[in-house]
């Protein structure tokens, strides 16, 4: 099974999110079922079919959330030698070349990625040009719309 690289951050958000669904949602949507089960006939229970349907998601979630954690190869960024280089976890300051905008962007596991909050996937086009490159260098970017040029600005392993 391949390893999916995931920040500490990552990996705590998840937790959180399985002990809030096995400890809250499961046994409130199973008091539901039960409820909805004393109100008689079920072909015609609206309640109980919806309390199942979200039975569903809540345990599908439960399980994908799991299979994420047990492929998760959990990264602490700060535990790591600081190189200079673009490695996964860190946050890197671009400049694109065509347009003068600046940006800032970490590098995290696919699960964590939120481009609106500055987060990019580690399989994202832009983070595999820069993985492994250094402050001052030129990356070429190939996008849908072309390559775009950006040079790295300062590279913080936080």
């Amino acid at each position: 099974m391949n390893k999916v690289p995931m920040t500490v951050a990552g990996e705590s958000r998840l937790r959180k999110e399985l002990e809030q669904l096995k400890g809250e949602a499961r046994p409130r949507v199973i008091a539901a079922i039960a409820e909805a089960r004393e109100h008689g006939d079920l072909k015609e229970n609206a309640e109980y079919h919806a309390a199942r349907e979200q039975q569903g998601f809540i345990e599908g979630r439960i399980q994908e959330i799991e299979g994420k954690l047990g492929s998760a190869q959990v990264i602490d960024v700060t535990k790591l030698p600081q190189t200079g280089k673009v490695i996964f976890g860190v946050t890197v300051e671009l400049l694109n070349l065509d347009t003068d905008e600046q940006m800032r962007y970490r590098i995290v596991g696919e699960d964590e990625a939120n481009i609106k909050a500055g987060l990019i996937s580690v399989t994202s086009p832009i983070a595999r040009a820069l993985i492994g490159k250094e402050e001052g260098d030129v990356v070429v970017v190939k996008t849908p719309g072309g390559n775009v040029e950006y040079e790295i600005g300062g590279i913080e392993h936080i």
